[in-house]
């Protein structure tokens, strides 16, 4: 079921799309049956379940940590994450760099907005990220982050519309970013380069949106068994 999924979706995506196989509460035996059929980037959200899985499945994946993230749990997950999604503070970010300095690495993260309805949610206003960024000196506060692109959700509605709303903003965001703060601190396009949104229900609107990384769990795995 897994390999059928996993080759299904990969069909519906277009070039330059990255799929993140997200793999929270599901066994390594799934993950494992996942990998077989060539996936690679895989997400998760727990730490600890993040850390149990990196013992057991192959070295070449590329965990993706997609969850709210504590900023006590940094030094766990910093060793091997490849990429972080949920980057939702500038306290975050200062603990990352603490952890990357003390593992001797660059780590890459997404800052997260805060586009949707749900005031659970966490993540950046889009106003408020920019002055962030436009009062922060990026390269000295943070040497050793490297800040790839944006991460979001849209509401959990059903509505294409809201949906489209909400990743709109996040694409109109980017550009804001790109063209004001980031531009006056010598970052790319190249750089910051990644548009990770959209999911099992709304990844088809994600990407027409301009998402160019979907974070794909139950369309791929079935069910989660919390």
């Amino acid at each position: 079921m897994v390999r059928e999924n996993i080759l299904k979706i990969r069909s519906t995506l277009p070039e330059g799309v990255t799929l993140v196989a997200v793999s929270k509460y599901h066994p390594a035996e799934m993950i494992r049956e996942a990998y077989d059929a060539g996936q690679r980037v895989f997400g998760e959200s727990r730490e600890q379940e993040l850390r149990q899985k990196v013992e057991v499945l192959p070295a070449d994946i590329e965990w993706h940590f997609i969850g709210h993230l504590q900023t006590n749990k940094v030094k766990y997950i910093a060793p091997y994450v490849s990429l972080i999604h949920s980057v939702d503070t500038d306290r975050l970010v200062d603990e990352i760099e603490r952890q990357a300095v003390r593992c001797s690495r660059t780590i890459d993260v997404l800052l997260q907005l805060h586009v949707a309805q749900e005031e659970s949610k966490s993540g950046f206003l889009p106003d408020e990220l920019l002055a962030l960024l436009d009062n922060t000196d990026i390269a000295a506060r943070w040497p050793h982050v490297r800040m790839r692109g944006l991460m979001g959700m849209a509401s959990f509605v059903d509505d294409q519309e809201q949906w489209r709303k909400e990743f709109g903003i996040i694409t109109a965001t980017y550009h804001r970013l790109l063209d004001g703060p980031l531009a006056r601190h010598g970052i790319t396009r190249d750089q910051f380069s990644v548009l990770s949104f959209g999911m099992s229900e709304d990844y088809p609107v994600a990407i027409e949106e301009g998402s160019n990384m979907v974070r794909v769990g139950t369309a791929i795995f079935g069910e989660r068994n919390y």
